[in-house]
């Protein structure tokens, strides 16, 4: 068992350490996962080429004003509807994602080539087979980097997110900063 040193109040064992460094990588992975799925549903929708006027601008409207609210706020908010623990992160890490993935996803389905959807309508497929056999193949790999890319920027967010009460490397971060232990 580890008992607390008086020089040292904030010193957590190894073994804490290591769980607080999970902690902070599940609420990455969890919130990057859950924004992923929904920005892949509402980046479809967004996409001008897939779906009509009065379908796709208030989507992106919306993935818009997801995307300017900064993570740290996000977070703030969380807290105080939610309380303090990972679950907050969570939630701000995957509103965050779901704004810039969304819009990002939405422009790679927009950039697929047209000739392949064209003939796919023209042998009577359904939007979701369309989706599926046209849009798909043409902007998987790149669907799949930036979501890699997302989980990097969600991991550096989720070590910060400690400073405003959100469970992680973050909050041991500032409990060490307030008892000015550098």
């Amino acid at each position: 068992t580890w008992r607390a040193d008086a020089s040292r109040p904030f010193e957590p064992p190894l073994r804490l350490a290591g769980t607080v460094v999970g902690v902070t990588l599940q609420i990455s992975l969890l919130g990057t996962a859950m924004g992923t799925l929904a920005a892949l549903l509402l980046g479809l929708i967004a996409a001008e080429n897939l779906t009509p006027f009065w379908m796709h601008r208030p989507v992106k409207i919306m993935l818009a004003l997801l995307r300017s609210i900064p993570v740290l706020l996000l977070a703030l908010l969380f807290v105080a509807a939610v309380g303090l623990g990972p679950f907050p992160g969570v939630l701000a890490i995957a509103i965050h994602s779901i704004g810039m993935l969304g819009k990002l996803f939405a422009e790679e389905c927009e950039t697929a080539d047209r000739g392949v959807w064209e003939a796919m309508d023209s042998a009577g497929a359904n939007w979701l087979q369309k989706i599926r056999f046209a849009i798909w193949p043409q902007v998987a790999p790149q669907i799949c980097s930036l979501t890699l890319f997302r989980l990097e920027m969600n991991i550096r967010d989720s070590a910060v997110l400690g400073f405003v009460g959100v469970a992680g490397l973050g909050l041991w971060i500032e409990n060490y900063r307030r008892a000015f232990q550098y």
